[in-house]
C-alpha cells in the first residue's frame, strides 16, 4: 500500500482471501474474545474480567474495606477509564451483583444505598449509591504488589492490569458463575464457603482423596437464598462431571392463622427466583380457571418481608388442603425449580468442563504457584535488605576511615566511587554474607569491596545511626533478615512446606467468611403427587340437599348403642338437608352423576375436609361444568383398578328405570364431565353400582315395595353406548319412587330351600337372642314349615351352606325405625313387575315411608341422618333380624317433625395399610339413600 491512505490500493497489493476462510477465522477470532475476555470466569480466582478489573480498581484507589464508602460512579469511571473500555451500566451491574447478598454467598463489594432487592427492584443509580471492598475482598487481592500474578497491559497500554488475583480461597466454588459465551455457557451453583475450604483442606493433605469423601465434606451447593435440594443424583453428576440438574424447592410451613383458616408461609425460595415475579404467578394460576394449571384453594397472597427475613404468606380457604395446595405451587410455579449446572471455567485460557476435583486441584495448583512466587519476592526484598545492612555494619566497623572519605571527597558521586573502591576487611562480615546468602559481595583474601548499593546506603545513613542503640538494632534487624531469608528458601524448596503455608492462610481465610449452611439437602429422590402427600384413611362424605360436600375424618365418628341422640352431623344453610353420605378411603376414585345424565370423577382426597358441623362446600365450585344440575347418585370405585375392566355399573332412575354398561365405558372422564345416561323428563337417577354377570339387581321404593332379577344378558344385557334410557326394572304405583339400588350375590336355592331355612334361621336367632325377646316389637310372623318335595328336610350341611352364603339387608324408614331380613326373604322374579312387599308401617309408630334398603355384613356401624343434620352411629348387630314385612324397632329418637334423610354402612378396614375396599371383592353396593 502507498504511505496514502486516501489513494486506492493497486492490484499488486491486493490479496485474494476465500470469504469461507475469512469468515472462519473472524469468527473463530470474536469467539474466543468472548470466552476469555468476557464470558467465562478462570477457574483460579472465579471471577470474569469485568468483576476482576472492579475490585483491582477499587484497590488501586483506596476504596478498601477500612476507608470510608466512596460513590459508585467514582469507582466505575475508574474502571471504565482504565480498564474496561465499555458501558458504564454493564460494569455497575456487576458491581451491583457483586454487593446483593441473595447474589453472592460471600460478599465482594459493600454497598450502602439501594442496590436492588430480590423482588427484581433496580438498584438506585451508580451517583446514589456507595460502595468499597469488603472484608472477604481482601481475600483475593491480597500479596497482588509482591509479584504473585502476571500482569498485561490494559486496552491503550497505558496501565498494567493483572490477569487473575492471587485467590487465597476456591472463589469459583464458593460464589459461583453464570455466563453465555459463543457457543457455550456456564452455569456454576455457590457453595457454602467453610465446607470448600474445609474439602480444599483435606485434598491438600490427601490429593488422592475420592469424590465420595469430598462430598462428606460438601454435600451440595449451599445457595444465599437457602431452600432444600431434593436428592443427591444431581449433585453427584454435577460434582463427577461438571454437568448435572439441581432441584430446589422453597422452604415452606404451615400456620394457622386465624380460626379455621390456614396459610402456607414461604421464608426461602430457590436461588435465582424473582420473588415479586413468583408471587404475580401464583395469582395468576389462582385466577385462570380454565387453565390445566389453575390452582385451587387460595384466597389471598400477601408478602410480609422485612429486615428479620423473608416471608410470604398464602392464605387458603377454608376448605383447602394445605399439602395439596402447597405440592401444586412446587409442581406449576418457581417455588420449586431445576438449577442445571455446567460448571465450565478457563484453565490455563481454555474453556474446560471441570467437575469438584477438578476445580479444587486446578485451585491448589494456582495456590502454589503464588506462595512460590511470593516468596521469591520476598526473598529477593530480603536479601536486598540484608546486602543493604552487610554495607551499614561495614561502615559501622570502619567508621573513621569512612567518615575521612567522605570528608574529603569533592562531592556524592566521588564519594561513592571512593568507598567502593576500597577494601575492608571482611573478618566482620564474611559470617554474615554467609548466614544472608549474600552473594553481591566478594571476599577476596579477606577483604571485601562495597557494591553500588551498599555506597549508596551508607551516604544516607544519618548521623543518628551510629550510636550504640542504633548499631544494635542493626544486628537485629540483620538477623531477622536471615531468619527470614532461610524461612523463604525453606519454602520455595520444599513442596511440603508450601502446602503448610497454604493450609494456614486457607484457615485464616475460612475464619473471616465461614458462615452456617444455608441450604438443607434432602434424600428425597423423586417428585410427589399430590395425592402421596395425603395420608391414607377412611373418611365420611356427605351431600347435602342444596348441593354441598365434605368429607369429615370416620374416627370423628364413635358408634354408639340404638335409640341414641346421636351427634351434629353438618351445619345446615336455612332448611338444607344431608341427602347422601358414604364413607370410602381416602385414595380412592368416587363417580358423581348429575341429574342432567352426566358423570364427573375425582378422588376422595381432592373432596373438601372439614369438621363434622361445617357446612361443606358447593359441589358447583368443585364441578365447575355441573351448570344447574344437581349430584344425584354418586359412586365410590373400588380402590384396585385391575378389578374396573372385569366390572360393569348398573344403573337406577326414580322411575323405575335400569341400565347395564362396562365400567371402562367411564374410565376417562374429562373434568367437564361425560354423558353417562339419557333420562326422561322429570326422571333422575338415584343409585349407580358395580355388578358381574350373574349376580341380582334389588330395587327399593318409598312406598316399600322391593323387586329382586337376576343380572344376565335376557334380563338385562349390556349396553354398547351411553346415551339410551335403559329398560323398566320395577313397575311403579302412583306417587311412588325408587329410592335404593345394591346388588346381591345370587344363590341357586329353591323357594321351598329358602322358606325351610328361614324358619330354621330364625328359630336359631330366637334362641340366641332368649333374653331380649320382650323387647323385640316384631309384628311380621314366621313362616309355616315345610318339607322338602321328596320329604325330606333340610340338611345340617345344606343350612351351613345357605347360612355361609346368606346375606342380610337393612330397612330403614323416615321415622327412625328399621330391621334387618335375610335377603332369603326377598325372592328372586322377573324384570319389571310390581315386586313385593318390604316393610309393614305400623300406625302407632312414625314414619310412613322407606329409607333406604342395603345390605350389610355382621360387625360394621351404620350411620343414620336427619333433616335437622343429626347423625348417629348404630352397630347393626343390635339390630333385630325379622321377616321382610316387619316394621322393626327404635334406631334414632326423633324431635318434633324430624325425619331420617340418609342412611349407608360404615364398613371398617383393620388391614395394615388402611385400604377400604367398598365390599368382600372390591365391589360398591351402590347408593343406600
Amino acid at each position: 500500500m502507498t504511505e496514502n491512505s486516501d489513494l486506492p490500493a493497486s492490484p499488486s497489493d491486493l490479496v485474494p482471501v476465500a470469504i469461507e476462510e475469512e469468515m472462519r477465522s473472524s469468527y473463530l477470532a470474536y469467539a474466543m474474545s468472548v470466552i476469555v475476555s468476557r464470558a467465562l470466569p478462570d477457574v483460579r480466582d472465579g471471577l470474569k474480567p469485568v468483576h476482576r478489573r472492579i475490585l483491582y480498581a477499587m484497590r488501586e484507589s483506596g476504596f478498601t474495606a477500612d476507608k470510608p464508602y466512596r460513590k459508585s460512579a467514582r469507582a466505575v469511571g475508574d474502571v471504565m477509564g482504565k480498564y474496561h473500555p465499555h458501558g458504564d451500566s454493564s460494569i455497575y451491574d456487576a458491581m451491583v451483583r457483586m454487593a446483593q447478598h441473595w447474589s453472592m454467598r460471600v460478599k465482594l463489594i459493600d454497598g450502602q444505598g439501594n442496590f436492588g432487592s430480590v423482588d427484581g427492584d433496580s438498584p438506585a443509580a451508580m451517583r446514589y449509591t456507595e460502595a468499597r471492598l469488603a472484608k472477604s475482598a481482601s481475600f483475593l487481592l491480597d500479596d497482588i504488589d509482591r509479584d504473585t500474578v502476571d500482569f498485561q497491559p490494559n486496552y491503550d497500554e497505558s496501565e498494567n492490569e493483572p490477569t487473575v488475583l492471587p485467590a487465597s480461597f476456591p472463589n469459583l466454588l464458593v460464589n459461583g458463575a453464570t455466563g453465555i459465551a459463543v457457543g457455550m455457557a456456564t452455569n456454576i451453583p455457590t457453595h457454602n464457603p467453610g465446607e470448600v475450604i474445609d474439602a480444599t483442606l483435606a485434598m491438600i493433605s490427601n490429593p488422592d482423596i475420592t469424590l465420595e469423601e469430598l462430598m462428606e465434606i460438601i454435600p451440595g451447593p449451599d445457595f444465599p437464598t437457602g431452600g432444600t435440594i431434593l436428592g443427591r443424583a444431581g449433585i453427584r453428576s454435577a460434582f463427577a462431571t461438571g454437568r448435572g440438574s439441581v432441584v430446589v424447592r422453597a422452604k415452606a410451613d404451615f400456620e394457622e392463622i386465624r380460626k379455621d383458616r390456614k396459610a402456607i408461609i414461604i421464608t426461602e425460595i430457590p436461588y435465582q427466583v424473582n420473588k415479586a415475579t413468583l408471587q404475580e404467578k401464583i395469582a395468576e394460576l389462582v385466577r385462570d380457571k380454565t387453565s390445566d394449571r389453575h390452582i385451587e384453594g387460595i384466597s389471598d397472597i400477601r408478602d410480609e418481608s422485612d429486615r428479620s427475613g423473608m416471608r410470604v404468606v398464602i392464605e387458603l380457604k377454608r376448605d383447602a388442603t394445605p399439602e395439596v395446595v402447597l405440592n401444586q405451587l412446587y409442581r406449576f410455579t418457581q417455588l420449586q425449580s431445576s438449577f442445571g449446572v455446567n460448571m465450565l471455567a478457563l484453565n490455563g485460557g481454555q474453556p474446560q468442563l471441570m467437575g469438584l476435583r477438578d476445580v479444587l486441584s486446578a485451585f491448589i495448583a494456582f495456590r502454589e504457584e503464588v506462595i512460590m512466587r511470593r516468596a521469591r519476592f520476598d526473598l529477593n526484598k530480603a536479601r536486598d535488605r540484608g546486602h543493604i545492612l552487610v554495607g551499614l555494619v561495614i561502615a559501622v566497623a570502619n567508621i573513621d576511615e569512612v567518615i575521612r572519605i567522605i570528608r574529603a571527597a569533592p562531592d556524592a558521586a566521588t564519594a561513592r566511587e571512593q568507598l567502593m573502591a576500597a577494601e575492608w576487611n571482611a573478618a566482620d562480615v564474611e559470617p554474615l554474607l554467609a548466614l544472608i546468602h549474600d552473594e553481591g559481595n566478594v571476599v577476596v583474601n579477606g577483604k571485601v569491596r562495597l557494591t553500588e548499593a551498599q555506597a549508596r546506603g551508607i551516604l544516607e545513613l544519618r548521623l543518628q545511626r551510629l550510636t550504640g542503640l542504633e548499631r544494635e538494632k542493626i544486628q537485629n534487624e540483620l538477623s531477622e533478615v536471615a531468619v527470614k531469608i532461610n524461612e523463604l528458601l525453606e519454602i520455595i524448596g520444599s513442596h511440603i512446606r508450601r502446602m503448610e503455608v497454604m493450609r494456614e492462610e486457607l484457615l485464616l481465610a475460612r475464619a473471616e467468611i465461614a458462615t452456617p449452611r444455608a441450604t438443607e439437602i434432602s434424600d428425597y429422590a423423586g417428585d410427589q403427587d399430590d395425592e402421596s402427600l395425603i395420608e391414607p384413611g377412611l373418611m365420611v362424605v356427605t351431600i347435602t340437599r342444596d348441593g354441598f360436600i365434605k368429607r369429615t375424618p370416620l374416627e370423628v365418628f364413635r358408634a354408639q348403642n340404638r335409640g341414641g341422640r346421636g351427634r351434629t352431623a353438618a351445619g345446615r344453610r336455612g332448611d338444607d338437608i344431608v341427602v347422601r353420605s358414604f364413607n370410602a378411603h381416602t385414595h380412592q376414585w368416587v363417580l358423581f352423576f348429575s341429574s342432567g345424565g352426566k358423570a364427573y370423577r375425582e378422588k376422595v382426597w381432592r373432596l373438601p375436609e372439614a369438621s363434622p358441623t361445617a357446612k361443606g362446600r358447593a359441589l358447583v365450585n368443585l364441578l365447575p361444568d355441573l351448570g344447574g344440575d344437581e349430584i344425584t347418585a354418586v359412586l365410590p370405585l373400588p380402590q384396585d383398578e385391575e378389578l374396573w375392566d372385569a366390572l360393569h355399573l348398573v344403573f337406577a332412575t326414580a322411575s323405575g328405570g335400569v341400565r347395564r354398561n362396562r365400567l371402562s365405558d367411564f374410565q376417562n372422564i374429562r373434568s367437564s364431565g361425560l354423558i353417562a345416561m339419557k333420562l326422561d323428563e322429570g326422571d333422575r337417577l338415584i343409585g349407580v353400582a358395580t355388578c358381574r354377570e350373574g349376580q341380582d339387581v334389588f330395587l327399593a321404593t318409598r312406598k316399600a315395595r322391593c323387586i329382586r332379577f337376576q343380572i344376565t344378558d335376557e334380563t338385562l344385557r349390556v349396553f354398547a353406548g351411553r346415551g339410551s334410557t335403559g329398560v323398566r326394572g320395577i313397575r311403579l304405583a302412583d306417587g311412588d319412587e325408587v329410592i335404593s339400588l345394591c346388588v346381591l350375590n345370587h344363590v341357586d336355592a329353591t323357594v321351598e330351600e329358602r322358606q325351610l331355612y328361614l324358619r330354621a334361621a330364625n328359630a336359631k336367632r330366637r334362641a340366641e337372642n332368649a333374653a331380649d325377646e320382650a323387647d323385640a316389637e316384631e309384628t311380621g310372623v314366621d313362616a309355616e314349615e315345610v318339607v322338602l318335595p321328596d320329604g325330606s328336610a333340610l340338611t345340617p350341611e345344606r343350612f351351613t351352606e345357605l347360612e355361609a352364603a346368606e346375606e342380610i339387608l337393612l330397612t330403614v324408614s323416615d321415622g327412625g325405625f328399621g330391621r334387618r331380613s335375610s335377603a332369603y326373604d326377598y325372592r328372586v322374579s322377573g324384570r319389571g313387575g310390581q315386586g313385593i312387599a318390604n316393610m309393614t308401617f305400623s300406625s302407632s309408630k312414625r314414619g310412613f315411608e322407606v329409607v333406604a334398603t342395603l345390605p350389610v355384613l355382621s360387625g360394621v356401624d351404620v350411620m343414620l341422618v336427619t333433616d335437622a343434620g343429626r347423625l348417629i352411629r348404630v352397630p347393626v348387630d343390635q339390630v333385630r333380624v325379622m321377616a321382610r314385612q316387619a316394621s322393626g324397632v327404635t334406631l334414632l329418637r326423633l324431635d318434633g317433625t324430624e325425619a331420617v334423610t340418609s342412611v349407608f354402612p360404615v364398613l371398617e378396614d383393620d388391614s395394615s395399610d388402611g385400604d377400604d375396599d367398598a365390599g368382600a371383592d372390591g365391589e360398591s353396593t351402590g347408593n343406600e339413600g
